[in-house]
């Protein structure tokens, strides 16, 4: 597999509250997933105290999203060439997130309210390195979430 519908497939299933979270995780590492540029490098969004990388499951869902960035930012927006990059998933997970030096995850195709997923930073989908709830020493001895 590797491919974006099947993550799409996944995330279906989990929004239906069936299928397992476990493979959703695994379809997400096997996924080609697109990511566009800002800026200068990978559209990011805050929120919750995370920083998200956006990407999108194939080319129709990066448009949804541009048509909405359009709606948001106005006319000038809605002529803007969009750049991007593929990533394997597992790329994102295990390389990018803990090179952006914060707590990060990835949010997938997040212009469709009812396609969307968030996959946040935490032990079993990020390096637990870099997971917000995974043990870690804490300056001055002792443990620490």
């Amino acid at each position: 597999m590797g491919d974006g519908a099947a993550l799409a497939d996944r995330i279906a299933e989990r929004r239906a509250g069936v299928g397992d979270p476990g493979a959703l995780v695994g379809e997400l590492r096997r996924a080609l997933v697109i990511v566009p540029y800002d800026r200068g490098g990978l559209w990011t969004a805050e929120f919750g105290g995370i920083r998200w990388v956006c990407g999108f499951t194939d080319e129709a869902a990066l448009a949804r999203f541009a048509e909405e960035r359009a709606a948001i930012e106005g006319a000038e927006a809605a002529s803007r060439s969009w750049e991007y990059a593929t990533f394997r998933g597992a790329r994102l997970l295990d390389e990018v997130i803990p090179a952006m030096g914060a707590p990060a995850g990835v949010a997938v195709n997040v212009a469709d309210p009812d396609g969307s997923m968030l996959f946040p930073p935490v032990v079993g989908i990020v390096p637990d390195a870099v997971a917000v709830d995974a043990d870690v020493d804490v300056p001055g001895g002792g443990r620490g979430l």
